[in-house]
């Protein structure tokens, strides 16, 4: 799907149709490659190298920053650059902040309930993490990284009155960061009313839905999708969706939301089967990664939700989001090949 829906543009930029594809099979090689190392390391031997890790990433982030050494692309400095290739650090620090949390959750589970013990040292770290996003600009990865740690909380046990004082301060902050950005404000009335300004904030989710609408229910086929020419911005990653409900119709949309409700539902039995906390909310935070991503793309593809910069696991072009959700999901599996019941 990556090929189909990126040929036109690898053509246009890159005088080769497989650019994007050719790419995409380096960085899903290098991914389950990753993949197979991670169901082969005891999940809890990552407990060891926590600090490391989350230095590591908070390193990256404030990098990436650099005037020079970050790459900047669609308005967000979010890039660092590694010979032809490059990394987004932002992808490196959701995965750091759900090993991270799970370690600090299991070992201190009797301060979770307490909010200056338990929850503000962590609000500290997550939103300290969310600025330095936030400064790239990148809202949606961002707004990710704090749903899936928020998730990991409330499962490891924290105060529903803690989450509905923090969701009044996050409302109004959410408001703010949005009144903070005319792109943003635009966002937000383009979802309302699209049609307002078909050719500018409302571009994008007009074009995704002329792409669905005639899919149909069996699709127009493989490679004949219209709208990845040139009409939805960069096919291939935020708007995936869009191609393979254009090309395969509402048959292969609903697959593809199968197959992912296949893989939360594993995970989530991983979970409640995992031989200790740290394993639990280590598999709690991965598939809520999962769920997260995959809610708001679809979300946004669908009309559903304003137009963010999410892409769809394991489907989206992408070389950080593909690798580090397969090295995830080779944690992931791990756990399962420990749990109580095989």
């Amino acid at each position: 799907m990556v090929y189909s829906a990126s040929a036109a543009w690898g053509e246009y930029r890159f005088s080769d149709p497989y650019h994007f594809a050719k790419r995409q099979l380096l960085f899903a090689g290098a991914g389950c490659i990753g993949m197979l190392m991670m169901m082969r390391i005891g999940y809890w031997r990552w407990r060891d190298y926590v600090l490391t890790i989350i230095l590591l990433c908070f390193g990256l982030l404030i990098l990436v920053l650099i005037p020079g050494v970050g790459l900047i692309r669609g308005g967000a400095q979010s890039w660092i650059g590694v010979g032809a290739f490059s990394i987004q650090p932002s992808e490196f620090m959701k995965l750091g902040m759900i090993v991270f949390l799970a370690h600090w959750l299991a070992a201190r589970q009797q301060q979770v309930t307490s909010f200056r013990a338990g929850m503000l040292p962590l609000l500290t770290i997550i939103f300290t993490a969310f600025g330095l996003i936030m400064l790239q600009p990148d809202l949606g990865t961002g707004a990710v990284m704090v749903a899936t740690s928020f998730i990991m909380l409330f499962i490891a046990g924290a105060k529903k009155s803690h989450f509905a004082f923090l969701g009044a301060i996050g409302a109004v902050a959410f408001i703010g960061l949005i009144a903070s950005a005319p792109y943003r404000i635009a966002r937000i009335t383009s979802f309302f009313d699209p049609w307002s300004d078909p050719l500018g904030s409302g571009f994008q989710i007009i074009q995704s839905l002329y792409a669905i609408g005639p899919g149909g229910l069996f699709g127009m086929g493989f490679g004949e999708s219209r709208q990845k020419y040139f009409y939805l911005p960069e096919p291939q990653t935020d708007f995936i969706f869009a191609v393979i409900a254009e090309e395969g119709g509402f048959i292969a949309g609903a697959v593809v939301v199968l197959l992912f409700g296949i893989i939360m539902w594993r995970g989530l039995r991983t979970a409640l089967l995992a031989p200790d906390m740290f394993g639990t909310l280590l598999a709690v935070g991965i598939i809520g990664l999962l769920f997260v991503q995959v809610l708001i793309n679809i979300g946004v593809v669908i009309g559903l939700f304003p137009v963010t910069g999410i892409t769809l696991p394991l489907l989206s072009y992408g070389g950080s989001s593909l690798t580090l959700m397969l090295i995830a999901l080779g944690i992931l599996l791990n756990i399962s090949a420990h749990t109580r019941i095989t």
